[in-house]
């Protein structure tokens, strides 16, 4: 939840939270009172404040050192530069600083989790067959990754934030961000008056689509004591700083509002607009049309007449970072997710259909003794968002080497009737490799890349079902995610 005032009795500017949950607003008080002197000094100091950040209430803020030690704590709040989530990939990623704690959720799965993604190409299928078994007794509907969200709701948002995250990353299609607005009301330099008031902006894309919309919410405003929020003007502005390439033209709908007070917003219920950007095909880089951008909410405050103003007159939300492809191999139509890092998960427990594949992962990872080839330096990437993995489409060749690199490790070390399972001769088995055959870190990296790691991977193999039904997750996941190919896309996984 955003830092944000509560006027409720007591309770108000109390805790290591800034604001209680629920604010009730005060009466507005006038910027001048009869017993003001035309000399006085009115000064209204604003701030930007990460959720979770501790202010101290009014009575504590008298003395310029306590206010000294108050900004000192802001400007010292860790991640205090940062614009972008942890998982921010491409060409934004270098835009702004990132946060150091990733911000995202796990995908939600419900009733309609393992459906249909829709216009899935042959080009789509044949890729997916690097990683996933012909076993024709699989049971596809056991082995299914989930659409992921394609929305979210403002308490969604709320509750994703909480108490420390500046952004909220639900899904690669819906993701949000907001701040909290803390003005300092000041008469002949003493503090006589706070408010408050938090933006959040909720951005998603439709499935299937190439429309970001960002809906943006003024909510939770708050003020106590002598203030002049009838006079303060609060104006939004959403803008598009920088595309990648910077050729491309973007198409934006919706409708931004002007200038409006601080009372004014307050009492609109809710006080919300949409806006919308759009790039149209044809106008990226590389076979796969790519356009990167970065969308930039922001927030410009003005004082009441009479009032001077110092600290954040306005303020830059952290930035959403969209993208725009028509890789066919993905769908025909091609389309837009938020350009970050999308964790895959496994699941090692009794009974999942992908468990062997999972646990294998797992052993991987932890370079267990048992993996192959032998590797004491081992160190896959995958699990470290400053190590994602990359799918690898384009390159058919390179592809087929990792699987085949993947093989000889197989057969040298199980023997070439490795698919016979010796203690059972009814258990079909297939080689598995991770990392998978269709991410540039497979099996043959070091063919390719001569300054990669050698024997950075593993080879084992697995019983038909359980490698067909992982490879069926990972090529769900490829494509409901819109993973592309080559370095500005990429992935973690994870095994529970």
């Amino acid at each position: 939840m955003r830092p944000r005032i509560s006027a409720r009795s007591q309770r108000r500017l109390r805790g290591l939270a800034l604001f209680a949950t629920a604010a009730v607003l005060l009466p507005l008080a006038s910027p001048a009172s009869a017993t003001d002197s035309p000399a006085d000094e009115l000064t209204v100091e604003t701030y930007i404040v990460p959720a979770g950040a501790h202010v101290p209430p009014l009575e504590e803020l008298q003395s310029d050192a306590a206010f000294d030690s108050f900004r000192s704590r802001i400007q010292a709040s860790a991640d205090a530069d940062a614009q972008a989530a942890a998982e921010t990939i491409g060409p934004a990623a270098s835009y702004d600083p990132r946060t150091a704690e990733p911000s995202t959720a796990e995908a939600e799965t419900g009733p309609g989790a393992g459906t249909p993604a829709g216009d899935v190409t042959a080009e789509a299928e044949a890729d997916a067959a690097d990683d996933v078994s012909d076993d024709a007794e699989l049971d596809a509907a056991a082995a299914t990754y989930p659409e992921p969200p394609h929305s979210m709701t403002f308490d969604e948002c709320k509750a994703g934030l909480g108490t420390k995250n500046k952004l909220f990353v639900k899904s690669r299609f819906a993701v949000c961000t907001g701040a909290s607005f803390i003005q300092f009301w000041r008469q002949n330099k003493k503090p006589v008056g706070e408010s408050a008031f938090d933006v959040r902006t909720i951005g998603t894309i439709a499935k299937g689509s190439r429309e970001m919309k960002a809906q943006v919410y003024f909510s939770n405003f708050a003020k106590t004591g002598k203030t002049a929020t009838g006079g303060l003007m609060i104006t939004p502005r959403m803008t598009v700083p920088q595309k990648w390439p910077a050729s491309a033209k973007t198409t934006q709908g919706g409708s931004i509002p002007g200038a409006q007070s601080f009372d004014a917003l307050a009492r609109q219920k809710p006080a919300t607009f949409m806006h919308s950007v759009t790039v149209a095909a044809g106008q990226g880089t590389t076979q796969d049309d790519l356009v990167f951008a970065v969308y930039e909410p922001a927030i410009k405050i003005m004082p009441p007449a009479g009032w001077g103003m110092t600290g954040d007159m306005g303020g830059k939300l952290f930035f959403l970072a969209p993208r725009w492809d028509t890789a066919k191999y993905v769908t025909k139509r091609g389309g837009a997710v938020f350009s970050n890092i999308v964790t895959l998960p496994y699941s090692s427990k009794q009974g999942a259909p992908e468990k062997e594949v999972a646990e294998h992962i797992r052993d991987a990872y932890n370079n267990t003794p048992d993996i192959r080839p032998k590797n004491a330096h081992r160190d896959i990437p995958g699990r470290d968002l400053k190590k994602p993995l990359h799918r690898l489409y384009h390159n058919t060749k390179r592809r087929e080497a990792n699987r085949n690199a993947a093989i000889k490790v197989c057969e040298q070390n199980w023997g070439k009737n490795y698919p016979q399972d010796p203690q059972n001769p009814n258990r079909k088995r297939e080689c598995d490799e991770f990392p998978f055959a269709s991410t540039y870190e497979g099996s043959a990296q070091k063919k390719y890349e001569p300054s990669a790691p050698a024997d950075n991977f593993s080879a084992r193999p697995l019983t038909k079902g359980d490698n067909g039904a992982g490879g069926t997750i990972l090529a769900g996941f490829y494509k409901k995610n819109r993973l592309i190919d080559g370095s500005d896309d990429g992935f973690l996984v994870s095994i529970k």
